[in-house]
């Protein structure tokens, strides 16, 4: 498959990266308004595959993307200062709306991931914009929270992160709701696995790693600016979901017609991914206060995205 990633900046550049490394394509098309910048992360990644793979990483503008089956939205408007987020919301729903027309004339069968910041509403606003079946316009949504939460109950535990089976929901930002009651350790509840293994999660820690997870984005851009490694590896996962038709579940946002009492919202929940995009919904039990969280979460996404005027392409 031969796939196109519009936005070179550096998550980009690093899902490219990623994606080249692993082999998970044919051919990858970078486009960037920044031609120069589209063409140096081509060749950069372009001497990495010796070492990895066969795919081929190329510039180009969006005549480029003919033929792409699927296609990646890294591109969108940096906040000013002062600007408030709404603001920034139109602002980017026309870079998007300039984007979406041009990949769509070029490749109108590709499927659409979504990885522009506020990402959910973002991807309510290319699923409008384009007026495509939600599950064909995938926003990365809370997959690398959802990590991130794996990665840190793993630690606690001492265990392998890829046996621990967690999911973070809503928006990816901070009403995000980490949903403890349906985690799992292999087939163990979080409370019994922590037990049998001597380690058990105290308000506490639960306390500590929830901050850590609904924090770590500030943390990181505070220490070198942005974040990218985590998100391109997410993003790399995705593509495997797709090109390989893995059917894997994944915390990913689409427009979903109700949840938690919100109608028409995106935000993110465990939804099987595979070629054809979101095939089906997996919604964990959750405990009341969870619920609650939840509909909070997507009332806040809900009224971002109704306050984004938007006619269709």
């Amino acid at each position: 498959m031969k796939i196109g990633i519009i936005g070179a900046g550096a998550v980009g550049a690093t899902a490219a990266y990623a994606i080249a490394l692993d082999g998970l394509v044919r051919e990858i098309v970078l486009i960037d308004r920044d031609a120069a910048l589209a063409a140096a992360h081509a060749e950069d990644i372009s001497h990495a595959m010796p070492f990895g793979s066969a795919t081929v990483i190329r510039a180009g503008g969006y005549d480029a993307l003919a033929g792409a089956g699927l296609v990646i939205l890294a591109a969108g408007a940096a906040q000013k200062p002062g600007e408030s987020r709404l603001d920034l919301l139109a602002r980017n729903a026309e870079v998007f709306r300039a984007i979406l027309g041009e990949a769509l004339a070029a490749a109108p069968e590709a499927l659409l991931i979504v990885a522009s910041n506020p990402v959910d509403v973002m991807t309510g606003i290319a699923c409008r914009l384009t007026g495509l079946p939600p599950g064909r316009v995938i926003g990365s949504g809370t997959i690398l929270d959802t990590a991130r939460f794996r990665d840190l109950l793993a630690r606690h535990l001492g265990v392998s992160a890829r046996s621990v089976h967690g999911y973070v929901l809503g928006e990816h930002g901070d009403s995000e709701v980490l949903a403890w009651s349906s985690a799992r350790v292999g087939s163990l509840t979080l409370e019994a696995a922590a037990a049998q293994l001597g380690r058990p999660l105290q308000d506490s820690h639960r306390a500590a790693i929830d901050e850590a997870v609904r924090r770590a984005a500030y943390r990181i851009i505070e220490g070198k600016g942005a974040t990218w490694f985590g998100i391109g590896a997410g993003l790399a996962r995705l593509v495997a979901a797709v090109v390989q038709d893995d059917r894997t579940v994944q915390s990913v946002s689409v427009m979903t017609p109700e949840i938690a009492g919100v109608q028409e919202v995106p935000l993110s929940l465990p939804r099987v991914v595979g070629a054809q995009g979101v095939l089906a919904d997996l919604v964990p039990a959750l405990s009341p206060p969870e619920t609650r969280a939840l509909a909070a979460s997507a009332r806040i996404l809900k009224d971002q995205l109704e306050a984004v005027p938007l006619d269709p392409l």
